[in-house]
Formats: C-alpha cells, structure tokens, sequence
C-alpha cells in the first residue's frame, strides 16, 4: 500500500471542534513553526540542498494579489521538498527600491515644508534608514498571515552591509574587465523624480496627443515632416531620408533652412527611415530621441539639448524657459503664423512612456550616465539556456527569451538619487577617475569628489541568487546552496530581473548560472480576465479575502488556477468555494476520528480488505503518483484539481459514505475500514499541505498525533494498484449514480425512502446491498411489492415501487406539458435551419446557437419520454 504507515505514533484522537475557524489558527500555528525553526536552513547538513529566493519586494509595498500568488506556489515547492527530505531554503528578504522609497520619504518631508536639499545629502539618507525601521517592510508581516515557510533568521535586504559589499566587489570587476564605462547616451528621464529610470519604470498608454506636419527649408528645398514632440524642432540637426527614395535624392546632402531658428540643417540618407511611412522624411534630433541618436552616431551630427532636468526649454529665443507642453502649443502657433503648418491631427492618440512611480510622461534626453556593456554578459545568459545548463518552463518562453538577451542594449545603471548604492568611483583635482573596491581606501585630499549617482535598484538586485548567501565571501551557505534549485518568477520580469541575475551569476561565480529552471506564471486578474487596477475598481486587497474566508482558502483559489506561463483570474465566489474544500476536509476529518479512522500499526493484509478499502487504497496511490509528476512539471492548477477531486469526491463522498454501514456495524471490519480511512487522510493532508497548510496541519497533528506535518514525510507510491477492485467501485458508482438521477427525475426528495429490490446476485454488488440501500433511501420490498419501475444499470437491476411515492396523474401531466414544450423548441430551430434565406444571412454565432438549441430539445425530448415510460400506469 502506502509506506508511511508504521512510522507514524499512536494518535491521541483528539476532539476537534465542530467548525474550522481560520482567524483563531493560523496566527497561532505560524508562530509555532517559525519558534521551532521548520523553516531555518542549515548549510552543514548533509541532506541534499533545495533553494529558492524570494523575489524581493519594495520596502515600500505591502501584499497585493499578484506577491499572495507567486509566494503560494513558492511556498507549495519548498514545503514539499522539506518534506521529501532536503534541505530546503526559501531566501527572504527585500529591495530598497531607490526611486520609490526616496518619493516615500520626500512626501513626508514635503508635508513639513521641507525639501531632501534642506537636510542635506547625508542627513537625508539617515532620514530614509529612520523611516525603513519605523514604516518599511510591513509586507514581512503580511507574509506571516500568508504562511509563507521563509528562513526568518537569513532575511536580507539590499543595502545591508554584506550587499551593500557584494555590490561595490562587481562594480569594481566589471570595471575593471572594461565591462562598465561613463557615456552620454539617450536614457528614459522623469522630469518630476530628476533621475534615469530603467526601461522596465516606463509604462506606456495610449495618450490624446497631436500630429503636426511642418515644412522645413525653402522653394525647391522644401521638406515636410511629422511629430508629436513639436517642441523638439528647435534641438533638429538634419533631416533623414530612405537612401532609395527618389523623391528626395535631390536634396541629399544639402542644407536646409530650420524655421524658428537662424540654422541650417542637413539632408541625410538613412536606411533606418520607412520610405513607406508619413510623407518618408523624418527629423532628427540626436540629444531627444533615441533613434535619432543612432542617426546623429552614424552620421556625425551635432546633439543638441533644448532642455533641463525639468523639461523646461533653455535653447535661446523666444520659448526660453517655458515648459515643454507651454513650448509645444506655443512653437506650433509660430510655425502656423509662417505658414509652415501642412496638416494638424487632434487628437492623435499614440503610445507615451511614463514613469511607472510618479505618472509623468518620460523625456528622453541625452545625459552623462554609467552604462554596463552586456553583450558578452547576454551571449553567456542565452548561452546557458541552448545549452540546457538552464531550462526554462514553460519551453515556449525560451523564444522571449532569446529575443531579448540576443538584442541587449548597453545597460544605463546610474540614477540621479540619494537613496542607494552610491557609484564607488572618485574624481581627481586633475581629471583622474578612481574605481575604488571595497577592501580599498578611497582617495582623499583637496578637489577628490565621489559621483553622486547611485546604482540602478536592478543592478543589486541582480546579483540576489549569491549575495545573499554571503558572496564575496566564500561561505558554506554559498557553497551548499549556490546554485537555486529554481526560480519561481512572472514572466513579466524575464527580461529585466532575470535577464540581469543570468548575467551577473554567470559572471561572478565563473560560469555557474544563479538557477537550474527558471519557472515562469502569469499575472493575475480579475475574473473576466481584466488586469486588476485601482482605476479599473477591480483592484483586491489580499488580506481582506484572508481575513473573510482563511489564508488557506485565497491560496488554495490561486493554485488551482496557475498554468505555467498563463495568467490566472480569481473572483471573490472561487475564494469562497476553497473556504468550503477546507470546511469539507475538516468536517471529514472530523466524522472518521469519531467513527475510528486511526494511524494506529500496520495497514491490514489485502485479504482483509473490502474491495471498497482496495478502491480507495490503489486510488490514492495513483493520485500521490499523479502529484509528484505534475509538481515537477510546475503544474500547479492541475496537482490542485486532482488533489480537489480526489479528496472531495472519491475520500469524501464516495469512500466515507460507502463505509459509513461498516463503521455502524462495527466488529472487525470497521477496524479495518478505520485503519484505512485513517491512512487515506493521513497521506491526502500530507499531499494537500503545501498548498493549505494551516488546515491540514491541525488536522494531520489531531488525527496522527505527530509534531508537525511540516516535517513529516512526502507520500511516496508503494506500487499498489488493484485494477479489479476500482472496476468494481467504478460500476456501483454508476448504478448508484443512475438511480439518484431517476429519483431526481421522477421528484422524489433526497430523503424519501423507496420501497426497492436489488437484482445484484451474479454481479460484484451483492457485497454492497446494505451500503446501496443506505445511499439511495432504499427500503426493503415487502409483501405488497409492486415494481413499478425497473433500471437495468452496470450488470445489476433496482426495481422501485413508486406507487405510494407518486402521484402518478400528476407527474404525467407534468412531464406532458415539458414534452410539448420541448417538442415545440425543436420545430421552431427545424423550421429556421431549413429556411435557405435565413441561413444566408444569419452570422455564424447565431446559426451555431439555433444548432445548439436543437440539440438540446432532441436531448430533452429523449429523457422526458424515458420518464413517461418508466412511470406505473395510473
């Protein structure tokens, strides 16, 4: 059978209470694993290592949806590797996240009047570490309520002393390998929060904007051209064409009057400009667009910048210091004046970055920024996938993956903040430049300076898989649990952090990449498969659906739904169905510890055993087979659906209520029933306890009167299979199944009983009759028996008399009047199926409805006559 069942004490059978209430165990239990140390890790043992990193949230944030989702499936992995016997860390920890948290602590200030200017760099700093010990990382608290199963003890957070190290180690290497470099390139600028952000702090929406065409240059020189940005003209330094273009050849290489300004701008030829798209002209500005700065590259062109860090105009003339959008409105009404406008479009909707904390629409701008050179860094992250030392899951996201890493541009990784790590590179009285490591002295003496970036958050965060395991340090954590054994990410992310944890792990640990699999899911979303927003009003706070049905129920609701790589809706109704699931498991945990469900010795010989307890014994072996596949394929809607399934409708109302007339008659084989039903529970709350761990842990401890099912042992598949024995229960399951539907059919309630005789001699039933009689409300025929009804099912015959049941003249008048109508819905779609006309006009939807309809009626037509015929005459 199963393996587990001599290693299990004697249980105590303790009573339970007669409801399960989440609010009055989960905080209690929580407590008592973390006291014990269940989730510590030790990186002496000798067990195999197992490890996970947490994805580290912002100091600022606190649970939504999308953290409750990726931490249950985390938590399920670790939980049952722990049980299986690793070694198992689950890394916590959080991100400092600059932009973010410097905001956070800059509207405080603001609400004092003050500025971060007034305090000064460096009490500012000390303000924002205040404010991290008081207010940040109240998500680690929402953690606890969740159930996440993390080692408390090795939480880290990215400007902690040990990364903060790590940190300036492979700035310094990387520098050192030439591999980071100073430049003035293009980068995303927020006028509003005065830094760089990352391509992944741009959100682009569709935004009401115009499209102005303007002509440049004079006479036969003119040219027309197209944007959005009008303001940028006054910053243009050529204009590019299609070099195959034959309406432009003319003017390639000549110069061409700028209106608005007193300079004169080239024509150049560009293969980069679609000849196809707008008039096949396009401006160029190099210090405002990043395409135009390749062109500006490519062809030598001058960069102008028009703007300051606000976005406010400093080129000299009339629309000095006006705002960008005050320039925009004001630049367009000259260029009119001058009769330069060809055409205007209002509104013009088009895709516009803004920043993700702030809102503000980005400004690409050409700025003095520190840039990491990835192409090696990429060529060995995608070199490591195709050669399988990493395997991506689902498979189909390899493609993503590679499109990405194969086109990595050069990484801008300075932020004009105060919060972070600060770029270790000082600046000499004499144009020196000095990467100092952190096991050097920095310079000083007069005219030394420090950059005043700091370091992009995705650049410490990158290096989270080791970092946080001690590196540079060799360390026994490092060695025992480098690399992880997975990481568990949306896809979303596969680009930014991931891409960066590749390259970087690659690179500091000599070619060992930080993971073996990268795992990736979905988003989560609404139930009609919208993105949850606040804007939207479908936006939902975890913890209320926690404190409303149990963590065991949210997280049950958003395993059952995570596909590998697909995004995952949740609706309120499904929470509330996994509150029932882990009322059900707890109420028949309940009935079989009060009907003698025991862990106690040895499960009995096969011989013993009913064909019931054979059923369900080769059953849960089969299931525990299932599980065990489907975790390691990362399936965890599936794993969650037979774990349902199997529990609720095979354990739960199929196995206890066919036993129910064992355990009534007592003697040996209610024994025997017990002992098995007991090892049923036992190994199912062990193969349901990732997922839902408060519920079954209170169960598993009262019914086995074990520590802790966190450190029990993972079920393992004996082998046993009784293919005879689930035929058997397969076939009285349709017998018992067709006889409930024609109860239901003819009206009879629930309770009712039924006066019946059972025809099961020559079948492998006739075992069953006291257990069929029970579930169906079946009474014994007597001597006045009258077989008003006769269902042949799966070898067997119930005959019924209905007679004192029915009223019979009724119940035909009934199922007369549904027939008619039943009858009448199929003329009706005969009629508009056979009408030629009407089908060559109808839409598809609405011809496969009438079909449907159709078919319906000929279904409803066949039952109801069934249940004209099998009623007694009257």
């Amino acid at each position: 059978m199963t393996e587990n069942a001599q290693q299990q004490p004697s249980a105590p059978h303790t009573e339970l209470p007669t409801q399960y209430a989440p609010a009055d165990v989960e905080g209690p239990l929580y407590e008592r694993w973390v006291e014990r140390g269940y989730f510590e890790a030790d990186a002496k043992s000798d067990k195999p290592p197992y490890t996970i990193v947490i994805p580290p949230p912002n100091v600022t944030g606190s649970l939504h949806l999308g953290h409750a989702f990726e931490h249950t499936l985390i938590d399920a992995l670790t939980r049952r590797k722990r049980m299986q016997g690793f070694e198992t860390l689950w890394q916590p920890g959080m991100d400092h996240a600059g932009i973010a948290t410097q905001n956070v602590v800059e509207r405080e200030l603001g609400k004092e009047g003050k500025s971060r200017h007034d305090l000064g760099r460096e009490a500012f700093v000390e303000r924002v570490w205040q404010w991290k010990g008081e207010s940040g990382g109240q998500i680690s608290g929402q953690m606890r309520r969740l159930g996440d199963g993390v080692a408390w003890s090795r939480e880290r957070f990215t400007m902690d002393e040990g990364l903060s190290q790590a940190v300036q180690t492979i700035f310094k290497r990387l520098y050192d390998d030439e591999l980071i470099y100073r430049a003035e390139r293009i980068i995303n600028w927020c006028p509003r929060c005065l830094t760089a952000i990352s391509d992944i702090e741009v959100e682009y929406q569709d935004d009401d904007g115009e499209l102005v065409s303007m002509k440049y240059g004079d006479g036969d020189d003119t040219i027309v051209v197209a944007t959005t940005r009008a303001e940028t003209m006054l910053g243009d330094t050529a204009v590019a064409v299609h070099p195959d273009d034959e309406r432009y050849k003319h003017l390639v290489g000549k110069e061409i009057r700028l209106p608005l300004t007193d300079r004169s701008i080239p024509v150049v030829a560009d293969t980069h400009v679609d000849p196809e798209f707008g008039t096949g002209a396009v401006k160029v500005t190099p210090a405002h667009d990043p395409n135009d700065f390749e062109i500006g590259q490519r062809h030598d062109l001058p960069a102008i910048t028009i703007m300051d860090e606000h976005a406010v105009i400093t080129a000299h003339g009339p629309f000095q210091g006006l705002d960008r959008l005050e320039a925009r409105s004001a630049i367009v009404a000259a260029l009119r004046a001058e009769g330069r406008i060809v055409a205007e479009k209002r509104p013009y909707v088009h895709s516009v970055g803004h920043c993700s904390r702030c809102k503000t629409t980005i400004e690409p701008r050409l700025s003095m920024q520190w840039w990491v050179k990835v192409g090696p860094l990429a060529k060995a992250a995608g070199d490591a996938v195709r050669d399988g030392r990493v395997k991506i899951h689902p498979q189909e996201m390899e493609k993503r993956y590679f499109d990405w890493v194969d086109n990595l541009h050069d990484w801008c990784i300075s932020r004009q903040l105060w919060w972070g790590h600060r770029i270790p590179v000082w600046y000499g009285p004499n144009g020196e430049v000095v990467c100092v490591g952190p096991d050097e002295e920095a310079p000083t003496g007069e005219g030394w300076r420090q950059d005043t970036d700091v370091l992009d958050t995705w650049f410490s965060s990158g290096l989270w898989p080791f970092s946080t395991l001690g590196w540079p340090e060799q360390t026994e954590s490092l060695a025992k649990f480098y690399p992880n054994s997975v990481l568990v990410t949306g896809y979303d992310i596969l680009f930014f952090w991931v891409a960066r944890m590749m390259m970087f792990g690659l690179y500091a640990m000599d070619g060992t990449p930080p993971f073996h699999t990268i795992a990736l899911h979905g988003m989560v979303r609404d139930q009609f498969g919208k993105k949850m927003s606040k804007s939207f009003g479908n936006a939902v706070n975890p913890l209320d659906w926690m404190d409303k049905y149990g963590s065991d129920a949210l997280r049950f609701t958003l395993a059952r739904g995570a596909n590998p790589g697909v995004d995952v809706p949740i609706g309120e109704d499904w929470v509330q169905g996994s509150r029932n699931f882990a009322n059900k498991i707890w109420n028949a945990t309940r009935f079989a510890l009060m009907n003698g469900a025991t862990v106690d010795g040895p499960l009995p010989e096969t011989a013993k055993l009913s064909a019931t307890d054979r059923w369900i014994l080769s059953r849960l072996n089969s299931v525990v087979a299932e599980v065990d596949a489907l975790y390691e394929d990362f399936q965890f809607a599936k794993l969650s659906d037979a774990l349902f399934h199997f529990a609720w409708d095979e354990v739960f109302d199929w196995y206890v209520e066919l036993s129910k007339t064992t355990f009534m008659a007592g003697g040996e084989p209610a024994k025997v029933s017990g002992r098995v039903l007991g090892e049923v529970l036992d190994v199912t709350l062990k193969l349901l306890h990732p997922i839902v761990p408060f519920v079954t842990e209170t169960l598993w401890t009262t019914l086995t009167g074990g520590e802790s099912v966190v450190v029990a042992e993972w079920p393992k598949d004996s082998g046993f299979r009784d293919t005879a024995a689930e035929q058997e229960i397969e076939s009285l399951q349709s017998v018992i199944t067709e006889v409930r539907r024609f109860r239901a059919d003819q009206g009879l309630q629930p309770g009712q009983r039924v006066p019946a005789r059972l025809t099961l001699d020559g079948t492998p039933f006739a075992a069953h009759e006291a257990a069929v009689r029970q579930l169906l409300r079946l009474t014994p025929e007597g001597e006045e028996f009258s077989a008003t009804a006769t269902l042949p099912v799966a070898g067997a015959t119930v005959a019924l008399d209905l007679s004192g049941t029915i009223d019979v003249v009724a119940e035909r008048k009934r199922l007369a009047k549904d027939l008619a109508a039943a009858e009448k819905e199929k003329a009706q779609a005969n009629a508009k199926l056979g009408n030629e006309a009407f089908l060559a006009k109808a839409p598809d939807n609405v011809v496969d409805k009438i079909r449907g309809r159709l078919a319906k009626a000929d279904e409803d037509i066949a039952r109801i006559q069934s249940q004209l015929e099998s009623l007694p005459q009257a």
